[in-house]
């Protein structure tokens, strides 16, 4: 019999190319949180993703409703897609504040509360790009590198109570909000290409991954970020022709 546990999963807005939205509600899909024939509980609610004060009352929100919190996901983030040079203090802020202040904030609200009860799971959200970038993506990539630092750092102090911290780094995902990239062929394509397997990744796979990270089958797996990038950081770009790879 699947054990029942107690998922918290927070998801936002994001303009990156390995945009997130919809991976939360994939999420919950795959997992069979919010009742029908699984005849499980979910609550919602509204919180600033950047708020220190935000998340911590969300946090005791979900501790009170639900009795401790098993498994955390959370998937916030926003890039501005423009040149260092380019970028106001405030447009920084906007990217820091929320990727990685965000992120930050979650950590000490619920890695508390999981401590506390001497076990659980934390799964953060890093990118490829916070291991390869292009021109536009230096803030967004910087505060995604950050996190899988972070993620090392919390799963050492919080490791010995219990409680694992993992990240996931997609690449390519598609989302409603990659589908103006999906409108442009040209552009579409070019990323496909950068993958082994030459297509987008749908968010059902990248929910498929943190369910991993979440359950038991992963008990041995912390400080991690594990790469849902169909070979995009195997490689160093589309393929040249040079070598065939089809059979002979």
């Amino acid at each position: 019999m699947e054990r029942a546990s107690r998922w918290w999963i927070t998801e936002s807005c994001s303009i990156s190319p390995d945009a997130r939205l919809g991976i939360g509600r994939r999420l919950r899909h795959r997992q069979g949180v919010g009742g029908g024939a699984w005849g499980r509980r979910a609550e919602a609610a509204r919180a600033d993703a950047a708020s220190g004060d935000d998340i911590a009352a969300l946090v005791a929100t979900a501790k009170t409703a639900f009795g401790g919190i098993d498994i955390a996901v959370t998937t916030p983030g926003i890039n501005i897609r423009k040149r260092i040079f380019d970028y106001s203090e405030a447009e920084f802020d906007r990217v820091v504040d929320l990727n990685l202040k965000g992120t930050f904030f979650f950590f000490q609200a619920v890695g508390q509360v999981m401590v506390e009860q001497g076990a659980g799971s934390i799964i953060a959200s890093s990118s490829i790009r916070a291991m390869t970038i292009e021109p536009g993506l230096a803030v967004y990539g910087a505060t995604k590198a950050a996190i899988s630092l972070l993620v090392k750092g919390f799963a050492a102090e919080v490791g010995p109570h219990g409680v694992r911290v993992n990240a996931i780094a997609p690449s390519v995902i598609e989302t409603p909000l990659t589908g103006p990239i999906k409108a442009r062929p040209d552009i579409y394509q070019t990323y496909a290409r950068h993958t082994v397997l030459n297509r987008w990744g749908a968010a059902s796979e990248v929910a498929s991954a943190v369910a991993y990270l979440a359950s038991d089958a992963a008990s041995y797996v912390t400080g991690s970020t594990m790469l849902i990038d169909a070979g995009w950081m195997a490689v160093d770009g589309p393929p040249t022709g040079l070598t065939q790879t089809a059979p002979s």
